[in-house]
């Protein structure tokens, strides 16, 4: 946790030189461990976590908010909860999402993974809030799989939705753009997605290519598959261009039909 609070230091100077408003970290900042027993061993609550303290002293320090998937200790002392911080320019944990869709996957020729072994689901759809830049509705990794949570966001006004995520090589090569854009055209929304990459321990190996997507299904900033040191991209949030998709592609729902998600 001190190397990757030390990375995330250095994401956050550039995010001030850059003139960013926020900063989006990728989902499990703190630590993606070995094991399930590991990430157990290794959870600490917000209070004590070296980690988070230190991102909300960066976040007062530089008067920057902080989007940042950490592990919180679960309900069940066995498991954690993989959850997504909004902490303010003040350095206050001012909302937060606990991911709802657990990755239990065991794809040929690729991992096997249960995160429900060792993970607590959410159980509620967050209330977008408030930013300079716009509404934001938060989600995490596997959830992006299911159009249901963001569609549920842009009903509770989401001009934003955010994919924290640390998404396999074989699944992101395969699936991590195209549900992105999908997300942001059904939603009309900008989609901020930003990803772990690079290889963790020996088990464990992340896609990356972060990306930010505009409500018209572009890419407008993308990162790399690989990288030597930390590294951010930027984007503007044009609220123009909010409304502008919204008004000439009107997306009224057919709720006499089918149900309101």
């Amino acid at each position: 946790m001190t190397h990757n609070l030390a990375q995330c230091r250095i994401l956050v100077k550039k995010a001030v030189q850059a003139g960013s408003k926020a900063l989006f970290l990728p989902e499990a900042s703190d630590y993606i461990a070995s094991s399930p027993a590991e990430s157990v061993s290794l959870v600490r609550s917000v209070e004590k976590s070296e980690f988070v303290l230190g991102l909300r002293e960066e976040a007062r320090r530089s008067k920057l908010p902080i989007h940042v998937g950490v592990h919180e200790p679960g309900l069940d002392p066995s498991k954690v909860k993989n959850t997504v911080l909004w902490i303010n320019e003040g350095g206050e944990i001012a909302h937060r999402y606990q991911k709802l869709h657990m990755f239990d996957v065991d794809i040929k020729d690729g991992p096997a993974l249960k995160e429900s072994n060792s993970v607590e689901p959410g159980n509620e759809i967050p209330t977008p809030f408030d930013t300079p830049f716009g509404k934001v509705g938060p989600t995490i990794c596997f959830d992006l799989r299911f159009p249901e949570i963001s569609i549920a966001l842009k009903r509770l006004g989401a001009d934003i939705i955010t994919y924290p995520s640390a998404f396999t090589v074989p699944t992101g090569k395969a699936h991590w753009e195209v549900l992105l854009r999908a997300r942001a055209i059904e939603t009309q929304c900008y989609v901020i997605a930003a990803a772990q990459v690079g290889r963790h321990n020996e088990k464990r190996l992340s896609y990356g290519h972060s990306m930010i997507i505009n409500p018209w299904g572009v890419v407008v900033a993308e990162l790399g598959g690989t990288s030597e040191e930390p590294e951010i991209a930027t984007a503007e949030i044009d609220q123009d261009l909010l409304r502008k998709a919204r008004l000439e592609v009107p997306l009224p729902r057919r709720t006499d039909v089918y149900p309101e998600v």
